[in-house]
Order: structure tokens, then C-alpha cells, then sequence
């Protein structure tokens, strides 16, 4: 993962009213901890950090007051509506230093006809060098596997440095029956139905002959 280099300044003046202030002038107010440092309060400009934050586990190089460092975005709070960024937690990283985080999984191939692939994680939690994070964990499926076929954490295919944080038995995706294909038995079922009813139908019409 390649970080995103951003010129970032500390913030001076606290508060909802500070913060409203910073957000009216295009600026993300942010908070930068860890390694035992004290909490550090910074804001960035919210078109670059919008753009970053479209990537999970985004990579940030901040140059504040001419010095650089590498820092992890941990969480983002956007407001409801607008979804404007209103605040970002980073957290401080070396190069080489192993971080835990959740990453996605990006399923690729298609299912049997007739099935839908169900992700039961749609993350999954891994360790791995804050500069090497993957973008994603490809879960490869096959058109073999029917309705009932269950992935695991051993299917996934695990970028070398990556460490799973989830047991290699762990349920991750099941393949399951589209409504589709249910509704197409259904008739066939109906039909079973009544056929069976053709003989106790005659029995009757036989009983009241007689």
C-alpha cells in the first residue's frame, strides 16, 4: 500500500464551534495518537483526505510544520447526511511496524447457476506491516461447489507477510440457493400435490356410487 502524502497543521483552538469553523474553510479536523505520545490535534484539507478515505486502512505521510510521519486512519465520523468528514483518529506507525486491522474480502469467480455466494465475513481481521497492508483478501469460488458448499479462512487466498487473525476452520461464505431456483421447485411440488390427491378423489366419488 502506497501512502497518500498530505500537508497537515496543528489545530489551535478546540471546540464544536472551532471544529464548524474548519469544516466551513475545506479543513478535516483530526486527533493523532500512539507509541505513547501525547494526543496531537491537527486538521487537513478535506478534499485530499476525502479521497484517501476512499481506500480501507488508508496509508497517510503527513508533512506538519516540515516534518514527516507516518500515520494509519483507525476511524472516520461523517456526518449522516451530507456524509461530509467531520473527524479522523489516526494512529502513528514505523515502516515495518505490524499493525492489526480489518480488511475486506473481494470475492472473485462466479457460483453454480442457480446459487448465490453469502459472505459471512465480509472483513476479516489480519496483522501485517503497515506499509504492506492488502486492499482486500480474494475468496476465489468455484462453479463446481452446489448450494450447501462452505468456505473457510483456508480458502482465502493470503498475501505473503499476512498473518490471519481468524482460525483457519472459521465459516466465511456459503453457497446458497437463489429464490429463483427455489420458486421453479415449487410448482413441481404443487403438482406432486395434487396428484396425490387424484386417488383419495376417486375413492370418494367410488364411495358415494355406492
Amino acid at each position: 500500500m502506497s501512502e497518500t502524502k498530505i500537508e497537515a497543521e496543528v489545530r489551535e483552538s478546540f471546540g464544536k464551534g472551532a471544529a464548524r469553523k474548519l469544516r466551513a474553510a475545506q479543513r478535516t479536523p483530526a486527533v493523532i495518537y500512539g507509541h505513547g505520545n501525547a494526543t496531537r490535534h491537527i486538521h487537513m484539507p478535506a478534499h485530499e483526505v476525502a479521497l484517501a478515505l476512499r481506500m480501507k486502512n488508508a496509508l497517510l505521510e503527513l508533512k506538519i510544520a516540515g516534518k514527516e510521519e507516518l500515520v494509519l486512519v483507525k476511524s472516520a465520523a461523517k456526518d449522516p447526511v451530507t456524509q461530509v468528514i467531520e473527524h479522523v483518529d489516526l494512529v502513528e506507525v514505523k515502516k515495518g511496524e505490524k499493525v492489526h486491522v480489518e480488511v475486506p474480502v473481494h470475492v472473485i469467480g462466479e457460483p453454480m447457476g442457480g446459487t448465490v455466494v453469502d459472505l459471512e465475513h465480509k472483513t476479516v481481521k489480519v496483522e501485517a506491516e503497515a506499509t504492506h497492508i492488502p486492499q482486500f483478501i480474494e475468496l476465489e469460488i468455484s462453479k463446481e461447489n452446489p448450494a450447501g458448499h462452505h468456505y473457510t479462512v483456508s480458502d482465502l487466498n493470503v498475501p505473503d507477510g499476512v498473518i490471519m487473525e481468524l482460525a483457519s476452520d472459521e465459516l466465511v461464505a456459503s453457497v446458497v440457493e437463489t429464490r429463483a431456483g427455489v420458486a421453479d421447485e415449487e410448482p413441481a411440488a404443487e403438482t406432486e400435490a395434487a396428484e396425490g390427491e387424484e386417488p383419495a378423489a376417486a375413492a370418494e366419488e367410488s364411495e358415494s356410487a355406492e
